[in-house]
């Protein structure tokens, strides 16, 4: 191979590490469930943003966003989609894992008492204990609902949060020994 058909190979290359980095960062940017206001009721409502759709077009210009999902879907499926702005102006804040990571900063566990500690997403997640004392898990709560659960929940370690769940859904299998009755 000549010189000049390795230096085209090498630009080629590196275009196309550039181009896959970039895409790759818009849709690590925009994946994952997100809670907005939504501008017609001015209520909140849980979106999700084509992450492949921004990913493709970040390859070209700036990511073009779009909704795949909404809560007040199909009923308002038709709207402009203003709610996108408050995406683009802040992706990270409305991110629903974000909000849940931060809401557990400096939190311990209402079962245990133990700090819950640094949240890392591939690990197993804590719960939260709602005033009904229903335990749920961060997928069991609904995004558009997400400030009124984190208003009057609870924190709860995912031990805690593990072992409650199961005595409650199969106590036949469960046994207690480490507390005693009262």
């Amino acid at each position: 191979m000549s010189l000049p058909m390795l230096v085209v190979l090498a630009v080629v290359a590196a275009i196309v590490v550039f181009l896959a980095a970039r895409s790759l960062r818009a849709w690590l940017r925009y994946r994952g469930a997100r809670v907005i206001t939504c501008p017609e009721n001015l209520q909140p409502a849980g979106v999700r943003v084509d992450a492949g759709h921004a990913a493709s077009s970040a390859l070209t210009a700036t990511p073009e966003l779009r909704l795949s999902n909404c809560s007040r879907w199909p009923e308002r499926a038709g709207c402009g989609q203003e709610c996108l702005r408050q995406i683009e102006a802040a992706p990270e804040d409305c991110l629903v894992r974000n909000i849940l990571t931060g809401w557990y900063a400096g939190k311990s566990c209402m079962v245990c008492g133990k700090p819950i500690g640094e949240i890392h997403l591939t690990e197993a997640k804590p719960g939260l204990v709602t005033p009904e004392n229903q335990f749920l898990a961060w997928s069991e709560v609904v995004p558009e609902k997400l400030g009124n659960v984190l208003e009057t929940a609870r924190p709860v370690c995912f031990s805690c949060y593990l072992a409650t769940s199961f005595a409650r859904q199969r106590p036949d299998l469960a046994i207690d020994r480490g507390r005693t009755a009262s």
